[in-house]
């Protein structure tokens, strides 16, 4: 069963990025008979290619490049190669047309209308392997994983899905994923255009791009509504109703699933997906995407395969975190039925899997359960997935359950934990939220390592990043002529900062209250004339009282 549960990024080569490289998808001009035949073709090398061929911006955005570079990996590789073209098109001239290919895989994506004789590709000298992954079958009788599930009837407060997890210790802070993109993979995100929730989103233009790889073109806003719940969850923000993990987060809004059938070709079209955005510097991928079972039994996955290195997807997706995206993807609603175990990609040994608790904190019953098929504690961690407030409809908001909606609130505050520490990488966010949540000293197959506290998650990645000072604040850039940063040895929750000039007067006086980490940013003197300062800091670890100079710009 499957499981939920125009824009102005400047992307550098962008008729590239959709032309030929692994993200593209080939449209069909006049075609009336639908394809209802997929066959991923598997190809033994990248023909002639080499990586001196191509401009780094022709293979990814300067932004994708920055942030490989963050993580200490290589700009490109021969995985950044595209599909070779002479053996596309080699394919194509025996009849058969291109939906889309994967660099990574070094595969491509072909359809027909009807079933054909797959003999002559397979006799191609540069094919290694070519499987059927879509024919006539219909749609299963399979519960959609876009059907919303039951919910109880004592609803928790609007933001509790943010408190479980003591995400205003972020938000109360400045963090709110300023300057992260976060690629959202999903069915499809009707009236994200329109729904109030988003307001915020779309006026500072915070949508950079969208494409639909199901039927190749940009337009995403015209199929299902699982997405926009998803986006609503990361981004919304509407005062007493909604508050998103990561509502200042830009974001690419991607659909890869198609809801009217259940074939391996899906996988595909995540790849498609999860390649793009690595192409134009996507810090996340959130997926409230699963598969395992598909409307031909011949072609579902077994309990067995859910070792991080079998199913095509999850291959993916750990190439995606080799290439410095953090992965989080949610683990499956099947607790309840004969599969009973995650799903894939759920199972990568670098994709951040998430369960789904009640308001009580306790594992809802549909939550997939773990370990993986090798022994490796899944889901990761979990979030509050049971009746969680989100949007779909242009001016209410609703409820509903399922690890498709605990997954977008780690997303989001992992957003949050990056814009905070901008140097950490994918794995310093996994292992911070692992070593915060409430049951790392005792994970198990049903919460993994518990419920993670956001406050103790951001003091373990500065701890990593920050030089901890020797005195009890210090203030840096000294002398500044901007903005700079008071940096605290130790934590504290509430923190009063007063600022005087040097006669004694007050410019400025601001609580910090519900406070994390070891930092406060101050952006407020900007406009005070050079000079020399005085600030004072209370806190409960004491008041200190440090001296600054203000320069001229």
């Amino acid at each position: 069963m499957r499981h939920f549960l125009k824009s102005n990024v400047k992307i550098t080569a962008r008729t590239l990025i959709f032309a030929f490289l692994s993200a593209a998808i080939q449209l069909i001009n006049g075609q009336s008979v639908p394809f209802t035949y997929f066959y991923r073709v598997y190809f033994r090398d990248k023909g002639n290619y080499t990586v001196s061929d191509f401009n780094l911006n022709e293979l990814v955005s300067e932004r994708a490049i920055k942030r490989r570079a963050k993580a200490g990996i290589l700009a490109t590789d021969y995985r950044d190669l595209p599909v070779f073209r002479g053996y596309i098109d080699s394919i194509k001239a025996s009849g058969f047309t291109l939906h889309c290919s994967s660099k990574w895989m070094n595969t491509a994506l072909f359809k027909t209308s009807s079933d054909v004789d797959l003999s002559k590709i397979k006799s191609f000298p540069f094919v290694s392997e070519v499987k059927v992954v879509k024919n006539l079958g219909g749609k299963g009788s399979k519960i959609s994983k876009a059907d919303p599930l039951a919910m109880a009837t004592d609803l928790p407060a609007y933001d509790q899905q943010i408190t479980m997890v003591n995400g205003y210790a972020l938000h109360n802070s400045g963090y709110n994923g300023t300057g992260v993109l976060i690629a959202v993979l999903d069915a499809g995100f009707i009236y994200s255009d329109k729904i109030s929730s988003l307001q915020g989103v779309r006026t500072r233009k915070g949508i950079k791009s969208t494409y639909d790889f199901v039927n190749g073109n940009e337009y995403v806003y015209n199929y299902h509504w699982h997405g926009t719940a998803v986006l609503s969850i990361l981004g919304g923000k509407e005062e007493g109703k909604l508050e998103g993990s990561a509502p200042s987060a830009d974001y690419v809004l991607l659909r890869t699933e198609d809801d009217n059938s259940e074939f391996p070709c899906e996988e595909d079209y995540w790849g498609a997906g999860a390649e793009y955005a690595d192409s134009v510097g996507a810090d996340i991928i959130s997926s409230s995407l699963g598969y395992y079972r598909f409307d031909d039994p011949s072609m579902s996955y077994k309990i067995t395969d859910l070792n991080g290195n079998t199913s095509f997807i999850t291959r993916i997706a750990d190439i995606a975190a080799s290439k410095g995206i953090l992965v989080v993807n949610s683990a499956g609603n099947e607790r309840g039925n004969d599969w009973g175990k995650i799903i894939f990609p759920a199972d990568g040994d670098s994709v951040l899997a998430i369960g789904a608790v009640d308001a009580n904190r306790t594992i809802a019953a549909f939550s997939s359960a773990g370990p993986s098929a090798d022994g490796r504690i899944k889901p990761n961690i979990s979030a509050m997935g049971v009746n969680d407030v989100l949007q779909t409809s242009p001016s209410s908001m609703g409820r509903s359950s399922g690890t498709s909606f605990s997954c977008p609130v780690i997303s989001g505050m992992s957003a949050c934990l990056l814009e905070a520490v901008p140097k950490a990488v994918n794995y310093d966010i996994i292992k911070a939220l692992q070593s915060s949540a409430d049951r790392y000293n005792s994970p198990d197959s049903l919460y993994g390592y518990g419920i993670p506290d956001m406050g103790k998650a951001l003091s373990l990645l500065q701890d990593i990043y920050f030089r901890i000072p020797e005195n009890e604040v210090v203030a840096a850039p000294n002398p500044f002529t901007g903005s700079f940063e008071l940096i605290f040895r130790n934590t504290s929750s509430n923190i009063t900062v007063e600022i005087f000039t040097a006669t004694g007067k007050i410019v400025f006086q601001k609580l910090y209250s519900g406070h994390a980490g070891r930092t406060i940013e101050i952006n407020d003197m900007q406009r005070m004339p050079q000079g020399i300062y005085f600030i004072r800091i209370k806190s409960e670890n004491g008041t200190s009282t440090i001296k600054v100079i203000k320069l001229s710009e």
